[in-house]
């Protein structure tokens, strides 16, 4: 027996496991944690156990045992791992189909489906119950392009522009087209020698207004602009002796119109104006319907989109009447609006509206030989007859240079002012310039709102409270917006009390014309109380109430 004791030592101690680094413990530790996850807890035991304890193992596990997977249990509860086999996968196709096929399954399919379309078809009646009981909408009026948009008369192409011709006229109408007029209504430019039937050549165009290819030029850039052109083919419009010459030469230049207006409408233009059209009805009926058939008829049969437009002097709204009913014009310009107060305009314009459909009325105050509206109502009166001409049930008619208030001046063609930003102009020059300026928006607010409104194009004419000195009266067109126009002519201020069964409590101001006592746009007053300033005029827009 061998008895050093140093060699036994050194033998236990090379047997003996070697003492584990404090890194190798927490590596163990960590894998013992990361097995723990993976396995799910059965709780065997409910106890009440101070949250705030530690639960001590039951028995001491560690070191190498842990590593090996081996977990201690804690208090209450044993830590079992669950087969992968047991995890849960729904059911396959074959399930789902077999499971959808029982009788149950079934019998709710078919409810909800039963029950879908009931709601489908229920859904549907009400729309469809809706739609019958809601009151038809109106259809709108045969209408052309002349009676969605204000017509611009330039009589002198000399004095319209600084270049005196026609080619000046193309360059302004662009300037037109802002204002939203429809139609540009030309000359007459034809040749045509005072009081000399003999010489006249109706489908010549004088050399001091320009040339054919002038023409044919404005014809292209008002048609690109949305604008007609209608050119005035009066026959003696620059001598004394009657529009149509004598008598004795109507005949001859009625059956010239009738060549001019084939030759003139082969070149484009949209339609014609004519002066005096009760004399020639009148004096050649047949040669009259001839003429009529020209502009009025298509090739094809149908209505032609050219306009057949008449002159009158005559004022009273009985005579107007019998013009329109027997010339059969499209349109008919007349001295209606100047004869008598406010009253008697009432009456002429409500005798009219009643007597003929509004698509042929049209409404002027100037013409070629009157003047301006500007010098024949007052500088400071224009903006109120513009929203009167344009609110009134019927086209307007305006001659060059009223959108800006141009005064006649002794003259019977003023030359037309047009302004430029750059010209630098001081006192009274910079005040008129302002005028102007002033002017033409209006009349641009006035045109933009009855382009925009049913009620104002088509609308009913229902006249309100009118006096001798003040008007007033309202638009309406279906389920669209309602309008209330007012005019006080008076210089003094009035109170208007308009009463009708639509009229709401308050109402929105949509254009004030020299706003003074007049309310300001935007505002809403009570249209039953309205207070306006001498020479004001507004116009109120109300919902339709049903």
């Amino acid at each position: 027996m061998d008895q050093n004791p140093d060699r036994d030592r050194q033998a236990v101690e090379e047997d003996a496991p070697a003492p584990k680094r404090p890194e190798a413990r927490r590596d163990e530790a960590a894998d013992a944690d990361a097995t723990e996850a993976d396995v799910s807890e059965v709780v065997l035991d409910q106890q009440d156990v101070d949250d705030n304890s530690q639960k001590q193992p039951m028995t001491g596990g560690g070191g190498a045992d842990a590593a090996e997977g081996e977990q201690p249990e804690k208090n209450g509860c044993v830590k079992l791992k669950m087969d992968d086999d047991d995890e849960f996968t729904g059911l396959n196709k074959e399930e789902l189909l077999r499971v959808a096929g029982t009788p149950g399954w079934v019998r709710t399919r078919w409810a909800l489906l039963v029950l879908f379309w009931l709601g489908w078809l229920g859904m549907l009646a009400g729309a469809a119950l809706l739609i019958l009981q809601a009151p038809r909408c109106r259809d709108l009026p045969a209408a052309h392009w002349w009676n969605r948009g204000a017509l611009y008369r330039v009589p002198s192409v000399r004095a319209f522009t600084d270049a005196g011709d026609i080619k000046g006229v193309s360059e302004k109408v662009d300037a037109l087209s802002q204002l939203k007029f429809s139609g540009l209504v030309l000359g007459p430019v034809h040749v045509a020698p005072p009081d000399d039937a003999a010489a006249l050549r109706l489908r010549e165009i004088a050399v001091e207004a320009g040339s054919l290819e002038q023409f044919k030029d404005l014809l292209r850039v008002a048609h690109r602009k949305g604008m007609s052109v209608v050119l005035d083919l009066t026959p003696n419009y620059r001598g004394s002796s009657g529009s149509w010459f004598s008598d004795v030469s109507v005949t001859v230049v009625a059956e010239e119109l009738k060549s001019a207006l084939v030759f003139w409408f082969s070149e484009g233009v949209d339609g014609v104006q004519l002066a005096d059209v009760d004399h020639v009805a009148a004096a050649v009926p047949s040669l009259w319907a001839d003429i009529r058939a020209v502009v009025q008829n298509g090739t094809d049969g149908r209505p032609a989109r050219r306009l057949l437009m008449g002159v009158t002097e005559r004022h009273a709204a009985t005579d107007v009447s019998a013009i329109l009913s027997s010339t059969g014009v499209d349109l008919l310009t007349s001295g209606l609006l100047l004869d008598g107060d406010a009253s008697e305009l009432a009456r002429s314009v409500r005798d009219l509206y009643a007597a003929h459909a509004q698509t042929r009325l049209a409404w002027n105050l100037g013409g070629r030989g009157r003047g301006h509206l500007a010098s024949l109502v007052g500088p400071a009166l224009v903006p109120l007859y513009q929203l009167l001409l344009f609110t009134l049930p019927g086209t307007p008619v305006l001659e060059y240079g009223d959108e800006i208030g141009l005064t006649d001046d002794g003259t019977k063609f003023p030359r037309m002012i047009w302004d430029s930003p750059e010209d630098e102009l001081n006192g009274t020059l910079k005040e008129a310039r302002a005028r102007r300026t002033s002017s033409r928006a209006f009349l641009r607010s006035v045109s933009d709102a009855r382009a925009k409104e049913r009620s104002l194009l088509f609308g009913d004419f229902v006249p309100l409270a009118n006096s001798s000195s003040s008007l007033a009266f309202v638009r309406s067109w279906d389920q669209n917006a309602r309008f209330l126009a007012a005019f006080n002519f008076d210089p003094r201020e009035a109170r208007l009390e308009p009463s009708h069964p639509t009229l709401p409590p308050l109402a929105e101001v949509v254009l004030a014309a020299a706003p003074g006592a007049a309310p300001k746009a935007g505002a809403r007053v009570d249209p039953a109380g309205l207070r306006l300033g001498g020479g004001e005029a507004v116009l109120l827009k109300f919902p339709f109430a049903g």
